[in-house]
């Protein structure tokens, strides 16, 4: 069969369409194929994409939660269908080599040359690499694609693993992409060193004020950081990095270095067919993003429009809708780029807005700085100090939703408000004019949200999120999306649904109050009175709370047994191999002599991986279904007990070393912790719970960081509530000063109790205390003035639960019928399936299979007739230090 000719394979002749050709699969291209679909009403238009990558487009700013488990699939962007469209061909593993623009054809490294009607140039950038001595060693990495941060994971597991130690690390460049890889490298347990030639970390985002506090804080994680440093050399051994040489001629030692110094635009495809470039590169393009060739576009990071190039999704996915625009025949124009960037490098909250480094004439600065809790905002005003104009918040960015829709408007009201940890800033969401952007990755308005209400009919914020795209990149809009979607249902006299789901038509609060007073102990019997149906995987761990939280009895109980999370059902936590982890309390990270070696003995009789936990525990990894009990076992006769690590439920107290050993301590915080955490302990809640304790306003156990955070005065203790980690952390805030230890108790009992009782579904600390009404002040006359006339009752709860106390572990070892439950076969209920492979990660020890230890000499160190020795093995005591030999 003949070839087909370029013209017969990408355009029949009887198809009336025209053929768009995109060369680049990246983010902005796929931006640009999803807005051409859903606004081609006609179908005029048929688009073939050209993704140099063998996958389809990805979330490259996610690409360092590769690192945590994430797929090339997991990153995939947008719904898998539009790549199924007929009208859309996605071409993988196939990148263009040249441009023929009198035959409007375009040739590519496989198949024949492919015409078109309009070409859009989507081939973003590479990473720069500076001319420095021994850049091109073994070891030396860019950090750009899924290609070159899956080369950099292997790299590392392969030479940590040869050379038997933790690898040293460095990143070149200090900048958003440099605080990304040394994230990376740190997850993957590189000590790391950041490299960053200006004087501070990040400069184009953040001033000084808050490149220190950035400092600071990643210095606090363990990386290490140079500022205002030139690197002269990578050295090298035998072709493989060894070592880095300064201008200042100081050296360090590393293993594997990144480079994250900048991006350079793909435009060579443009410059082969002399088309207009810019002075730094990129193709340069008129507001309509069309270049010199009026058949060609170009949009993204190497479009140069405006005078620069654009790294940043926002201004790269506006240019693909214009481009959209215009191919069917409209006249959108690139109305300039919002360069408000918002992050968590490192776990650390960074934000930048506006005219951030006040450049505008007439700019005021208002600065808040506490370098103790690591917090460093600032704002830009007019000069009569009411118009934004733009700020840096670094530690604690969560005034950054509210205050970027607000660029060029008049606050209405204090500013300092906004900054100060307790400030009551104004809500900005319900009052914000039409045109005030609310997401700038997807360009949506708060008109536009408040659109999809009244005349979209959006019900819900999932609606609301398809039909605008607002909080579907980056997601920092959400909270305040979700205020304007709840303000506008409101004042079209609609109900915000609060149902738990479409069992239960009440919030988890009122469901927690129902189930209380009521005194049902089942779920069967909450469904059949107060909802419908069976239940679901929200409703039934939801119910499965509240009946811990009441002291229902064991969670493994009955009915109960059937309720819970997945972890909650063999009170382990699954590891993404199937294997798990057993983690033993620790109260107040205090532990005897004879406790670490009964903990170190388990781990090397089931062949366990150990790690020190941020929570001052001890975790066990790569545990089998079947040994959990026998692990559970030496634990609990060593006096340990369920660290609940697997809960929804109070996780750790950290504590530093307070006034027992510290010079600076003044009170036992130690003591404080241990009394903490024997006291909630086993405490169920909507969500999981960690207190902080420290000895001293130098607050080494990071107790503002926590749930509830205790730090010691010379009076007493300040108590301080709503603080956590995870996707967006928070400071707590002061709930009362100078506690002597009985109140301080009450107190937290309260404000647990409270919390529990009030919060809804999955709803950490935080939140729950940003919805309060009237917020901290409120809580403060509830918990300590009784406004409410509950104290007693919330006494008598944690009274309660304290009295009721017992270890989970315990309750399986003790109750026949529980223990029957931890099998990973039903069929095989003493031994391991030898068939059944666990596969390593990083280099973490595994448990040997029946085969390998039946290939091996063993040295019996410990004997324990309760321990399945596996099949093979001699039956009865056998002496320490005897050496056996094991045949199969």
């Amino acid at each position: 069969m003949a070839q087909p000719t370029p013209a017969a394979e990408e355009q029949n002749p009887t198809d009336a369409t025209r053929h768009l050709l995109v060369v680049g699969g990246g983010m902005v291209a796929q931006r640009l194929v999803e807005a051409l679909r859903a606004r081609d009403a006609e179908g005029a238009w048929r688009v073939t994409v050209l993704a140099e990558e063998p996958r389809a487009p990805y979330d490259r700013v996610a690409l360092t939660s590769y690192f945590s488990g994430k797929s090339a699939t997991d990153l995939e962007l947008g719904d898998p269908d539009l790549w199924r469209d007929p009208r859309v061909t996605l071409r993988r593993g196939v990148a263009a080599t040249a441009i023929d623009r009198a035959g409007k054809t375009v040739s590519v490294t496989r198949g024949e040359p492919i015409a078109y009607d309009h070409l859009v140039l989507a081939t973003g950038s590479n990473a720069a690499v500076p001319p420095i001595e021994g850049n091109d060693l073994t070891g030396v990495f860019v950090y750009r694609t899924i290609d070159d941060v899956a080369h950099l994971k292997g790299y590392v597991q392969n030479l940590s693993t040869e050379l038997g130690r933790p690898l040293r690390g460095a990143v070149i460049g200090g900048g958003l992409l440099g605080l990304e890889a040394a994230g990376a490298l740190q997850a993957m347990g590189v000590d790391s060193t950041v490299v960053e030639f200006a004087p501070r970390l990040m400069p184009i985002q953040v001033d000084d004020g808050g490149g220190q506090a950035l400092s600071r804080l990643i210095g606090g994680l363990g990386v290490h950081v140079r500022t205002g440093t030139a690197t002269k050399r990578i050295g090298g051994t035998r072709g493989r990095v060894s070592s880095m040489t300064f201008s200042d001629d100081s050296r360090i030692d590393v293993d594997v270095v990144v480079l994250a110094t900048g991006v350079r635009p793909r435009d060579e495809l443009a410059r082969a067919i002399e088309l207009p470039v810019g002075e730094r590169g990129g193709v340069v393009v008129d507001d309509a993003c069309r270049t010199g060739d009026p058949s060609i576009w170009a949009v993204g990071e190497v479009a140069c429009i405006q005078g620069r190039v654009w790294g940043l999704i926002a201004p790269g996915n506006a240019m693909a809708e214009i481009v959209v625009d215009r191919l069917l025949g409209g006249q959108a124009s690139f109305p300039g780029a919002d360069t408000a960037t918002k992050l968590k490098l490192l776990g650390v909250d960074v934000a930048s807005f506006g005219d951030a480094f006040a450049t505008d004439d007439g700019s005021l600065e208002i600065v808040y700085a506490d370098p103790v809790a690591g917090v460093y905002k600032k704002l830009v005003l007019s000069d009569d100090a009411r118009t934004l104009r733009g700020g840096i918040l670094v530690g604690d960015a969560s005034a950054y939703a509210s205050l970027r829709p607000m660029l060029g408007r008049e606050l209405g009201g204090d500013p300092a408000a906004y900054l100060l940890p307790e400030g009551a800033a104004p809500a900005a969401g319900g009052d914000l004019p039409d045109d005030a952007t609310v997401c700038s990755c997807n360009n949506v308005t708060a008109g536009a949200i408040r659109d999809a209400v009244c005349e979209g009919g959006c019900t819900d914020l999932g609606e609301v999120k398809a039909c605008t795209k607002a909080g579907t990149s980056c997601g920092s809009c959400l909270p305040l999306v979700k205020k304007l979607f709840s303000a506008e249902m409101a004042k079209s006299g609609l109900t915000v649904s609060r149902a738990l789901c479409e069992h239960f038509d009440m919030p988890r609060a009122e469901l927690f109050d129902i189930v209380r007073v009521t005194g049902e102990r089942s779920f069967s019997e909450i469904i059949a009175r107060h909802g419908r149906g069976r239940g679901c995987d929200i409703c039934k761990p939801t119910v499965a709370s509240i009946l811990a939280s009441l002291g229902s009895g064991h969670i493994l109980a009955g009915e109960q047994a059937t309720l819970q999370d997945t972890n909650d059902h063999v009170l382990a936590n699954i590891q993404k191999d199937g294997t798990y982890s057993v983690v033993p309390r620790i109260p107040g990270g205090e532990i005897t002599p004879e406790g670490l070696i009964v903990i170190g003995e388990i781990a090397r009789d089931f062949g366990l991986y150990t790690k020190i936990t941020g929570g001052q525990r001890i975790d066990l990894f790569g545990a089998r279904m079947e040994q959990l009990p026998q692990i559970w076992q030496r634990l609990v006769d060593a006096g340990f007990e369920s660290g609940h690590a697997y809960g929804k439920s109070l996780r750790t107290v950290k504590s530093c070393v307070g006034s027992s050993w510290c010079r600076y301590g003044v009170q036992d915080s130690v003591g404080m912790a241990v009394k903490l955490e024997l006291r909630y302990r086993g405490l169920r809640a909507p969500h999981k719970l960690k207190v902080g304790v420290s000895g001293c306003a130098r607050e080494c156990a990071e107790a503002r960081g926590k749930d509830v955070g205790v730090i010691a005065t010379e009076k007493g203790w300040n108590l301080y509530v709503g603080g956590n980690g995870g996707f967006t952390p928070r400071h707590a805030v002061v709930l009362a000063d100078d506690l002597d230890d009985d109140t301080l108790v009450r107190a937290i009992d309260r404000f647990f109790m409270y919390y529990i009782r009030t919060a809804d579904r999955l709803q950490r600390t935080a939140p729950w205390l940003g919805d309060l009404d009237g917020g901290i002040e409120r809580l403060r006359e509830i918990i300590l003035d009784d406004a409410l006339g509950i104290c007693a009752d919330l006494d008598a709860a944690m009274d309660a639960h304290v009295a009721g106390y017992s270890d989970e572990w315990r309750d399986v070892l003790e109750d026949p019928d529980k223990l029957a439950r931890f099998r990973s076969f039903v069929n095989a209920p003493t031994q391991a399936d030898p068939d059944l492979k666990y596969v390593p990660e990083r280099g973490q020890k595994r448990p040997a299979t029946p085969a390998e230890r039946a290939a091996s000499d063993i040295e019996v160190v410990a004997m324990d007739t309760t321990h399945d020795a596996g099949a093979g093995a001699p039956a009865g005591p056998v002496a320490l230090g005897t050496r056996i030999e094991v045949r199969s």
